[in-house]
């Protein structure tokens, strides 16, 4: 199987064309006809990423995060992304990264599953009847800090930042994976209680509890981690050796 035969599969079910404009998705670095065994699959291709990959043996690396985003007028070692697609060359590794196709085509239905989401449509449509991030009920009102404990666990994470009355009652949800700042508007307009996201900054989120909604941050890698063991579970069937990249938040509370 060859590193396009294992893109025409993530394409057919998140579409490389749906990505946004700004995008950069698919392969990125290495050759299109490289025959593959293994894949190591993680949220960005960090050093370590990088370094497992090799340990490992992997004849691919599938990112979510694009580690190339703009063009690039030179790869050299002086820089930490030139020294990483030098690595990625050095040792034979495909890369490929499929972002907000797979936000728009995957990501938020899984996200909704993940916290429960009854009656889930998109929040933010880019296509028609899809796109960015979902909004729906939880079946029952429950208070903001119920559905923050409740946020905690569905996605495993420690933490979470809440702007809003935690007493205050909630039971229409939108949530969005990543950083969803520019989505608070779209949930308010949808008449959302609550955004569930990440990336919250002190002026989004108090201005977020002013227009109306509250903003349970969830961190970005808190909720898009679910991408690594989603892809592990889809591209189970092809018969690879597939290896994931511990989860594990890319920085510690003090």
């Amino acid at each position: 199987m060859t590193v396009q035969d294992i893109i025409d599969k993530l394409d057919s079910r998140s579409p490389i064309d749906s990505a946004l404009d700004w995008d950069n998705v698919g392969l990125l670095v290495g050759n299109a006809t490289k025959e593959v065994k293994s894949i190591y699959i993680a949220l960005d291709a960090t050093d370590e990423v990088i370094s497992h990959a090799i340990d490992t043996g992997a004849d691919m690396i599938l990112t979510h995060h694009p580690l190339i985003f703009s063009g690039m007028k030179r790869i050299t070692a002086d820089d930490f992304i030139g020294r990483r697609v030098m690595s990625l060359i050095r040792n034979d590794i495909s890369y490929v990264a499929f972002h907000t196709n797979f936000d728009v085509f995957g990501m938020g239905d899984i996200a909704a599953d993940t916290l429960g989401l009854r009656n889930a449509e998109p929040l933010d449509e880019t296509e028609e009847d899809e796109g960015i991030g979902r909004i729906g009920d939880i079946g029952k009102v429950i208070t903001l800090r119920e559905l923050a404990e409740t946020t905690k666990k569905a996605f495993d994470i420690s933490y979470v930042n809440v702007y809003g009355d935690l007493s205050a009652n909630v039971c229409r949800i939108a949530i969005s994976p990543g950083s969803g700042k520019s989505e608070v508007d779209v949930a308010v307009s949808k008449g959302a209680d609550v955004l569930i996201t990440g990336d919250i900054g002190h002026h989004d989120g108090i201005d977020a509890v002013a227009k109306g909604i509250a903003v349970i941050d969830a961190g970005h890698y808190g909720i898009e981690h679910i991408f690594i063991d989603d892809m592990v579970e889809y591209l189970g069937e092809l018969g690879l050796n597939i290896y994931k990249e511990e989860i594990r938040n890319p920085y510690e509370v003090v």
